[in-house]
């Protein structure tokens, strides 16, 4: 083949190149609930996961060079599923607890925050702890660090164990329970927005389970682990991180 011959064919071997589409960018499924509102919750007017924690994992992605594909499921299915390679990354309101850093790896802190307490509004007694309402039926809701917490205390007739948040509200609301114990910003962006009007959040309450948020992912998932926190770095750094807290009425001071 003449030189020229072999030019031609290198510019054409470089035009394929050049125009050859760029591979498939990576999709990961985020498992997320739909009843954690503001980190995680089910928008109904456009049927799809929104929040806090969506956010987050749709900017981590942009950074890290993956895309997200949110996965619905109760709170207690979340590291079920992780380990089992149904979903990739957890991206919800879970503290990372020691139990749970035995079983999945968790990214940086994201946000960190205590148990809230709630009451029948016309119950207007000032709870300041737990003692206070001992003897009494409590809720709080599966899968989450309050449940064991509660139940070790050993002050509670009963720690009745109720699937989603919203459950524990519409309870106390009807007066079916005494006192509920949840993630303190949820409780409270719940009542902001005017739900369970019957519901009192306790101002004077200081929490005893206070733990931080973060990402979870698969103990072999160590790459990932790092984009995550290389990326957290990068957000937080910018401000994004604090934009998106803002967004959902949260105060970046906490993270």
């Amino acid at each position: 083949m003449s030189f020229q011959r072999l030019v031609q064919a290198a510019v054409a071997a470089l035009a394929l190149g050049l125009s050859a589409p760029s591979p498939a960018q990576q999709v990961l499924k985020v498992g997320s609930t739909p009843t954690g509102i503001p980190f995680t919750f089910l928008d109904t007017k456009t049927n799809s996961i929104q929040g806090i924690m969506v956010d987050l994992a749709t900017e981590i992605g942009k950074d890290a060079g993956f895309s997200v594909q949110i996965e619905p499921m109760q709170f207690s299915a979340l590291i079920p599923s992780l380990t089992a390679n149904k979903i990739d990354i957890i991206a919800a309101a879970m503290f990372a607890t020691a139990a749970r850093k035995e079983v999945i790896d968790f990214s940086d802190p994201v946000y960190s925050y205590g148990e809230g307490l709630v009451v029948p509004k016309a119950d207007t007694k000032a709870y300041a702890s737990q003692e206070d309402l001992k003897g009494t039926v409590v809720g709080a809701q599966v899968g989450t660090a309050f449940v064991d917490a509660l139940k070790k205390t050993g002050l509670f007739s009963e720690v009745k164990v109720y699937d989603t948040i919203p459950d524990i509200l519409r309870d106390v609301n009807a007066g079916r329970l005494k006192a509920g114990f949840a993630d303190y910003p949820i409780l409270a962006y719940n009542l902001q927005q005017g739900h369970f009007a019957d519901v009192r959040l306790v101002d004077g309450y200081k929490p005893v389970t206070v733990g931080t948020v973060a990402i979870g992912v698969r103990k072999s998932d160590t790459e990932l682990l790092a984009k995550i926190n290389a990326s957290l770095a990068k957000l937080k750094a910018n401000g994004t991180i604090a934009k998106i807290l803002e967004k959902w009425g949260q105060k970046a001071s906490g993270s």
